[in-house]
């Protein structure tokens, strides 16, 4: 797939996700540590839960907010580890190196067949 298109369809969903996860993973993070190094009893900390989970947005929004914010989270890593991935492939170290394991494996081919 193109590059430019994976890079507008990540800019395009980026808005909408940031967000949402900077929440999840925020409350998420100071639930544990507030519980392991805190100290803070499940009742403390029990309002950093409602807002991971989306509680707040009643029983029938929370699964779909789960739900959007877990296919939101792996969009972006998909698309940009694709994008990271296609930058690598194009980049001149990656060519140097393709450029170098093949012509080592044409070298070490044509000794094998030598003998």
């Amino acid at each position: 797939m193109n590059i430019r298109l994976f890079r507008k369809l990540h800019q395009t969903v980026a808005p909408f996700v940031l967000l949402p996860l900077l929440i999840t993973v925020l409350t998420g993070v100071s639930y544990r540590l507030g519980r392991s190094w805190f100290g803070l009893t499940r009742d403390q900390a029990h309002w950093l839960m409602t807002l991971h989970e989306g509680e707040y947005l009643g029983e029938t929004l929370e699964p779909v907010y789960v739900l959007l914010n877990g296919l939101g989270a792996l969009w972006m890593l998909i698309t940009g580890a694709t994008m990271v991935w296609q930058n690598i492939s194009k980049s001149k170290w990656m060519r140097r190196l393709s450029k170098s394991t093949v012509s080592e494996s044409v070298a070490g081919g044509s000794e094998g067949t030598s003998e």
